[in-house]
């Protein structure tokens, strides 16, 4: 375990089509960004959705903005990185929904990591599902890149401008392709392993 509480990157079963959940804390800078790259990247919902993808949502650990539109400068740095039919509006977190219709949940940062961890223990405690078996599904969206198992996909919502809104479409591209790789990489070793 690395020292701010991440965990290595466990292989997740990928022979068959996998969902993904990004979260952040109110859904509507970071992770819908996270949702529309990632859905850019793999071509979802158009004929040439890469196979692998089952579905991709995003939501936030607080409902500090449910029902509200992403924040107009996560969408206007999308648009200028040719991403401008996707449209979202935020929500909280669904328990114990969310754990299971999710093969991956990805925090933005360490808190919500946190959060999403808390979250699937109490309901693990509650009955609700097996919360060890859902806290392995919950990763920390910098685990997939190169730079540090601990990288973080800074809040850009408090600084001035759009910035830090570049900043963070920068990070999640860049994670969005190695997550996608992890996955490629993950159903080929699951292939070969089920291979005769």
């Amino acid at each position: 375990m690395a020292a701010t509480g991440t965990t290595k990157v466990e292989s997740q079963p990928s022979a068959r089509p996998v969902s993904v959940l990004f979260v952040c804390l109110g859904n509507i800078c970071r992770s819908p960004m996270a949702e529309g790259v990632f859905r850019d990247i793999t071509h979802f919902g158009t004929a040439e959705q890469h196979p692998l993808i089952a579905d991709i949502d995003s939501c936030g650990t607080g409902a500090y903005h449910a029902g509200d539109y992403s924040d107009t400068r996560t969408m206007s740095v999308l648009e200028d990185n040719g991403i401008a039919d996707y449209t979202h509006k935020s929500r909280k977190v669904k328990v114990p929904e969310d754990f299971q219709r999710f093969d991956y949940l990805l925090a933005m940062d360490e808190e919500n990591l946190v959060d999403l961890r808390d979250l699937a223990k109490r309901a693990g405690k509650r009955g609700l599902l097996d919360g060890k078996d859902a806290a392995k599904k919950v990763y920390l969206f910098g685990e997939f890149g190169t730079k540090g198992k601990d990288e973080e996909v800074g809040d850009p919502y408090y600084g001035p401008g759009r910035d830090g809104f570049v900043t963070a479409f920068e990070q999640v591209s860049r994670l969005g392709r190695a997550l996608l790789n992890h996955i490629e990489q993950q159903s080929a070793r699951d292939s070969r392993s089920t291979a005769p």
